[in-house]
């Protein structure tokens, strides 16, 4: 997905926006990159492929030859960023975080008027972050056309534009993701993660609203477009993405995630003398196991250990052979906490399955007595439109709609799929069993949607649900005019 910080200090920024950046490293493992007013008023930029390294070791040897008092940096999952564009306004630089849909129908209007020509990004699609200039560029001013790009692009997209000693920050149309201004003596800054501000001496000052932009110095932050009505911030924030420091709308990350573990333990009061133990998923499933462990009086045990240093996240490459040897990889079985166990995980989610599948026949291979398994969320029924969670080719690469689909043998329409969202009906007890035989798992559930959400603490209009309803926002319709 990707995360970007930017600030503007009166003194040198340098060491923040390294730091600042870093701290969103758990969102994106391909590309990373800063850049930098100067001095002498010109923007200085390096761009570093981290797929086998980390940002900040990337970036060492850079850190010295930098210097100015406004800066941006951003971890991207695949095109080079920032970009520093030309433009009748000056010289910018921009990072984008997001997903254009209708990447192909803005360029094709481009040349159709006039335009010449755009740059291929590393992997031989378009540069998103080169569309959203584009856009910005036909307007009359750096706010009319970043308002433009917003609603003209089908998808998501927040930025940080920087130009001279300010920036603009701007949250996508919907605030499918957060953007967040903190404060401190002499300097403002912009993140996505609230994690990246504590180790910094930021305080928060506004977390924007959807579609709301922003311009901000070293002094002053100024409102330059009003939020909308609408908000849809993606509820995978707490179930996985999320830092397990970070605050969105108020809501803090790990807390939620204790909430719902909790939750899930209320329905599970029957098989509760049937587990010695209840682990989770490294990381994001370990905090619903805490909060499970807790409601449940079950011990909380950790038979899986994950080696950080070297190994992504599995849901970054795009190759799935790829993704499996970093899963396996990665999770280190403790033997004492496995053999002769019954065990209780929780994880985040169930994507694809095949992962899951691979951890479980390794844990009876090391002598587990049992694997009963528990997904934080409702089952994933629908690719992203939204945000780059994951670049699967199919949805029918999704555990849930295999299932659908060996259960129907025939076309998986929309309404076909929707009787099987129904929570607790027989299709849906038939998908959730056809999952659980195919992870070869003693029992599987899914957490509902309604005690998710309850868990949250947030009006559920305000959350996309997308991926477990296939509904949202019903205007999408990109606005050209």
């Amino acid at each position: 997905m990707g995360g970007f910080f930017g600030v503007v200090s009166e003194q040198d920024c340098i060491c923040d926006v390294f730091y600042g950046t870093d701290y969103h490293s758990h969102l994106g493992t391909k590309r990373g990159g800063l850049a930098v007013t100067g001095e002498n008023g010109r923007i200085t930029r390096r761009i570093h492929d981290i797929t086998n390294a980390q940002f900040r070791s990337k970036f060492d040897d850079d850190i010295g030859h930098f210097s100015g008092r406004a800066a941006i940096g951003v971890i991207s999952d695949y095109e080079d960023q920032p970009l520093i564009i030309s433009s009748k306004f000056g010289t910018y630089a921009l990072v984008t975080v997001g997903k254009i849909n209708n990447i192909d129908q803005i360029a094709q209007r481009a040349f159709d008027q006039g335009y010449a020509h755009f740059s291929e990004s590393s992997n031989g699609e378009l540069n998103p972050t080169e569309i959203v200039a584009m856009l910005i560029n036909r307007k009359n001013s750096i706010v009319d056309g970043i308002e433009y790009a917003q609603r003209v692009i089908d998808g998501s997209c927040s930025l940080l534009l920087l130009i001279g000693e300010r920036i603009y920050a701007a949250r996508d149309r919907y605030g499918r993701t957060p953007v967040i201004l903190g404060e401190k003596n002499g300097a403002i800054a912009a993140t996505m993660e609230s994690t990246a501000f504590p180790n910094l001496d930021y305080h928060l000052k506004h977390e924007l609203g959807p579609g709301e932009i922003v311009e901000f110095d070293s002094r002053e932050a100024i409102q330059r477009k009003a939020p909308g009505s609408t908000m849809k911030i993606c509820a995978f924030f707490w179930v996985y993405y999320g830092y397990p420091s970070s605050c969105y709308e108020g809501i803090n990350t790990e807390s939620a995630r204790y909430r719902n573990g909790a939750s899930m333990a209320e329905d599970d009061r029957d098989i509760l003398d049937e587990i010695d133990s209840v682990c989770g998923i490294p990381d994001s499933g370990i905090a619903h196991a805490i909060g499970y462990s807790n409601a449940a009086g079950k011990p909380y045990r950790r038979s899986f250990v994950k080696y950080t240093p070297t190994w992504p996240r599995s849901f970054m490459p795009q190759n799935q052979a790829m993704r499996d040897l970093v899963a396996r990889m990665k999770l280190i079985p403790v033997q004492e906490q496995i053999q002769n166990k019954r065990m209780l995980f929780c994880d985040d989610s169930i994507v694809r399955g095949t992962q899951l599948r691979d951890t479980v026949v390794r844990l009876y291979e090391r002598g587990a007595k049992a694997v009963h398994m528990r997904s934080a969320c409702p089952p994933l029924a629908f690719g992203c439109k939204f945000l780059n969670f994951s670049r699967s080719r199919s949805e029918l690469d999704l555990a849930a709609r295999r299932a659908m689909a060996r259960l129907e043998k025939r076309e998986l329409t929309d309404d076909v799929i929707r009787e099987y969202l129904v929570y607790g009906s027989d299709k849906y007890n038939a998908m959730v069993d056809e999952v659980r035989k195919e992870l070869k798992l003693h029992t599987l559930k899914y957490q509902s949607l309604e005690k998710l959400i309850a868990s949250l603490g947030i009006a559920p209009e305000k959350i996309c649900t997308y991926c477990w309803t296939g509904r949202d926002v019903e205007d999408e319709t990109p606005d050209f005019e």
